[in-house]
């Protein structure tokens, strides 16, 4: 089967502050400013961890769909950006299904179609190809030297139907989706996994972070006066649910 893995989280915020409060809470690198985001009418910060990237982007024009995204339902998870190795065939699952695609490219290096977030619900959908596999353009030449220790181990969308919502993505992904002692999921390569849990509404909600000490990061978030609770904090809307590297696991 076609390997498909994590490689990118986003979340759209007011300001880049935002990206701050998140590489002081984390203990992040320099993050790499994208200057082809404007084409979206965005700014960004992009931050490397591990051969994975967290991604907070704010809204530079009125008409961003980033601003729509902030005005109706505030900072949040805005895009999951999921690495595929046959991106050809992608595509097609995606056409057949009946699935929109409303932006596409193709470069030496990568090729990226977004989805339409009305056809899987819950946040962008973008499948991406890396060549080589181990690369990433989006977050610049010199990642590699930025990046910290860590892992993206999955993120959870929240759904008043989450079983129905994980059909959409599994649709779209060619994952299957399973049910283990209650907890709907799809399963990921490289360890990683999207879950689907009860919600007020469709929204990217958690991310899944493994750090190397995740206390420290939770005391930074205190610091700063940011609202945590247990192995969780809250930046941008989003809450970062951190465990320690060697014993974590998405969920």
């Amino acid at each position: 089967m076609t390997r498909i893995r994590m490689r990118q989280l986003v979340i759209a915020a007011e300001s880049l502050e935002t990206a701050d409060h998140l590489r002081t809470v984390l203990g992040l690198g320099k993050p790499f400013a994208d200057p082809g985001v404007k084409e979206f009418g965005l700014e960004n910060a992009v931050f490397s961890i591990g051969d994975q990237f967290l991604e907070v982007v704010a809204p530079t024009t009125d008409d961003a769909p980033a601003r729509r995204f902030l005005d109706k339902h505030g900072e949040g998870g805005y895009m999951a950006i999921l690495q595929t190795e046959d991106l050809a065939d992608a595509r097609a699952r995606l056409d057949n299904a009946g699935i929109r695609r409303v932006w596409n490219i193709d470069l030496d290096d990568i090729s990226a179609s977004h989805v339409h977030p009305a056809d899987v619900g819950a946040a962008i959908l973008s499948l991406d190809e890396a060549r080589p596999w181990n690369s990433w353009r989006w977050a610049g030449p010199n990642w590699e030297k930025q990046s910290v220790r860590g892992h993206i181990a999955g993120a959870i969308f929240s759904a008043p139907d989450p079983r129905a919502l994980a059909s959409r993505w599994t649709a779209a992904i060619g994952k299957p989706v399973t049910t283990n002692k209650g907890q709907t999921s799809i399963q990921l390569d490289e360890n990683e996994r999207l879950i689907f849990e009860d919600g007020k509404r469709e929204a990217l909600s958690t991310f899944c972070i493994s750090l190397h000490n995740a206390m420290k990061a939770l005391e930074r978030a205190d610091r700063l006066d940011l609202h945590s609770d247990g192995d969780g904090v809250v930046i941008g809307g989003v809450r970062f649910e951190l465990n320690n590297l060697e014993t974590a696991s998405a969920g």
